[in-house]
């Protein structure tokens, strides 16, 4: 059996569209291909940048892979499309078989296993893709972890991977899932409004020096929580922004 190659490029490289997935009603999952014995060279969470130019203007955005990061032969990209999204929607144009021009992978806030046996996760909209590849690294692997998803929309569709949240949420007793909406629709089960202490109280593990938390979303969100966080007792070493 031939050893891995590990990929990792400072310069952008095209990557060959080799199938398309809807996720939502405005997200799909884009696989890239890559070559059989090939990985990217990346730790769960990090992180490549796609490179474009649009309109004669050279641009470049951050997504993070979805798919497990030691995964061989391709990977995968879930991106929502943003009407003001230029990188966004230039993915969302592509068809199977163009290239599309990324470098890295980058080091962003990323899982590194030993580092807690209790892990939250707090996601507002795409901010769940560098969740999903830590939680499926870490449920794949079988480690010994709790981990506790905390995943805020504005609508019901809008809820990304919800089939592998409920799957997970049957298969593993260590994993736990707590949906919260701006708009719910009638008899919601979940948490409505916007993540408040005391969503975060009630569904995050207790901070002790076991415990760290990942927090990704639209960066407003972040700020807020961020600070909320820290009020109620989480180190500042133990917040992660991937």
């Amino acid at each position: 059996m031939p050893p891995t190659t590990r990929i990792k490029s400072k310069t952008s490289s095209p990557y060959r569209l080799t199938a398309i997935e809807t996720v939502t009603h405005d997200t799909k999952t884009f696989r890239f291909e890559l070559p059989a014995d090939a990985t990217l060279d990346m730790q769960p969470g990090d992180f490549l940048y796609v490179h474009a130019t649009l309109d004669g203007k050279a641009v470049k955005r951050a997504y993070t892979p979805s798919s497990l990061p030691d995964v061989t032969g391709f990977f995968d990209l879930t991106v929502k499309r943003y009407e003001t999204g230029v990188v966004s929607k230039y993915l969302h144009d592509q068809q199977i078989g163009d290239a599309v021009l990324m470098s890295g992978p980058n080091p962003g806030g990323h899982w590194v296993d030993g580092m807690a046996t209790r892990v939250g996760f707090v996601a507002g909209g795409t901010g769940i893709t560098p969740m999903i590849s830590i939680i499926r690294w870490i449920l794949n692997k079988k480690l010994d972890v709790e981990l506790f998803l905390i995943f805020a929309n504005k609508t019901e569709s809008d809820i990304m991977f919800r089939q592998e949240w409920e799957h997970d949420t049957r298969q593993f007793p260590n994993f736990h899932c707590h949906h919260v909406l701006e708009q719910p629709p009638p008899e919601w089960s979940g948490s409505t409004g916007r993540m408040t202490p005391d969503i975060l109280r009630e569904h995050l593990p207790d901070p002790n020096p076991s415990t760290c938390i990942f927090l990704c979303g639209p960066p407003p969100m972040v700020d807020s929580l961020e600070a909320t966080l820290k009020d109620l007792g989480y180190q500042e070493q133990a917040i992660i922004l991937p």
